[in-house]
C-alpha cells in the first residue's frame, strides 16, 4: 500500500491519520460522561486528564492530516454529481473545522478554569486564555455544542459513505478503508 495518495485511493498515511482520529474521538464522550458522574477528586481528575490528552492527540493528528493533505495533492478523483462533490467538500471542511475547534475549545475551557492541559503528563501545553470563571462557563457550553455538531456532521459523513458503498457501489468507501487498495 503506497504511503502517498493515488488517483484511485488514499495513501497509508492519510488512512492512518483518518482512522486514528476516529478512534481517539469515539471514547471522548464516554470519558466526559464518566468524569461528570464522579465527585471532585483524584479519580475524576485522572479521567479528565485522559480526556484532555486524547483531545490534544486529536488536535495534533488533525493538524498532521491537514498538513499531509496540503502537501500530498494526489487525491483520488471526485465521484458523483457536481452537487454531491460540493456537498462532500463542504462536509469535509465542516468536519475538519469541528475536529480542530473541539479540542481547542476544551483547551481554552481548561485554561479559563486554570486547569493544566497535558499530553499524558509528558508536557504541559501553555494556557490559551487567562483564568476567567465566566469565560470557562461559556466555553463549556461551546465545547458541548461543538461535540454534538461534530457527531451530527460525522453521522452524515458516515451515511454518505455507506450510501456510496451500498447504493451507488462506486468505491468511495473503499478508498479510505484501512488495508484496502482501492
Amino acid at each position: 500500500m503506497p504511503l502517498r495518495n493515488t488517483a484511485e485511493a488514499y495513501g497509508s498515511l492519510a488512512k492512518f491519520l483518518h482512522w486514528a482520529i476516529v478512534l481517539l474521538i469515539v471514547p471522548q464522550y464516554f470519558l466526559a460522561e464518566a468524569a461528570d458522574e464522579l465527585p471532585n477528586g483524584i479519580e475524576k481528575l485522572q479521567i479528565l486528564d485522559w480526556h484532555k490528552s486524547l483531545g490534544m492527540m486529536v488536535l495534533l493528528l488533525a493538524l498532521a492530516r491537514i498538513g499531509w493533505k496540503v502537501m500530498n495533492r494526489g487525491l483520488p478523483g471526485p465521484i458523483g454529481e457536481p452537487w454531491q462533490r460540493k456537498a462532500a467538500a463542504a462536509g469535509h471542511g465542516l468536519l475538519y473545522l469541528l475536529i480542530l475547534a473541539q479540542p481547542i475549545s476544551g483547551w481554552a475551557m481548561s485554561s479559563a478554569a486554570n486547569y493544566p492541559v497535558t499530553l499524558f503528563g509528558w508536557f504541559q501545553f501553555p494556557a490559551l486564555v487567562a483564568e476567567n470563571h465566566d469565560l470557562h462557563e461559556t466555553l463549556e457550553e461551546v465545547h458541548e455544542v461543538f461535540f454534538y455538531s461534530l457527531i451530527a456532521v460525522a453521522a452524515v459523513h458516515i451515511a454518505a459513505a455507506l450510501y456510496h458503498h451500498f447504493a451507488l457501489k462506486d468505491g468511495v468507501l473503499r478508498r479510505m478503508l484501512p488495508f484496502s487498495r482501492s
